[in-house]
């Protein structure tokens, strides 16, 4: 993945929490391209093995990975831009998603377990319960060479940030 003069796809990266579809809603709407939250293609079995508190696996998520690679590369091959929120945790999550699909930019929101910890706790309602913000950051394999932006702060702020970083 790399990020192009111009990039078409922006995936939004981070744990649980650390504000992937918020920012990614705000920079979505600030280009006017459609926003995808990865979440909502996960298959039930996933949606239920971690409401019951039970963290996926590499094998659990390879349908997910699968099925947000492909709305990618469609999106992508039809000359049609689009946000991605995705946790996209490991490198082998992360050239699942894109491989060597061209205009995908990866911004990474940077969060502390603390901070983590305090936004999962008020976010009722949510499938993914904050006892399984350990194995978030147990998985996260912080990607290198990206643009990376601190989840703390204000979303016009990441939002800004993003935009100009990417040139979008």
């Amino acid at each position: 993945m790399s990020a192009a003069i111009s990039p078409q796809a922006i995936i939004v990266m981070g744990v649980a929490g650390a504000g992937k579809t918020t920012v990614g809603q705000a920079l979505a709407a600030a280009l006017d391209w459609p926003f995808y939250d990865g979440d909502d293609f996960h298959p039930p079995a996933n949606v239920a093995k971690m409401g019951a508190g039970v963290p996926l696996t590499d094998a659990d998520r390879a349908p997910w990975l699968a099925a947000l690679h492909a709305l990618l590369a469609a999106r992508l091959g039809a000359g049609q831009p689009l946000v991605l929120a995705c946790s996209a945790l490991k490198a082998a999550y992360r050239r699942q998603l894109a491989g060597e699909l061209p205009g995908v930019a990866l911004l990474y929101l940077q969060a502390s377990p603390a901070l983590i910890a305090q936004r999962l706790q008020h976010r009722p309602g949510h499938f993914m319960p904050a006892a399984l913000a350990e194995s978030q950051f147990a998985a996260l394999e912080p990607p290198a060479g990206v643009l990376t932006l601190d989840a703390a702060r204000p979303v016009a702020e990441l939002v800004a940030q993003a935009r100009a970083a990417l040139g979008v």
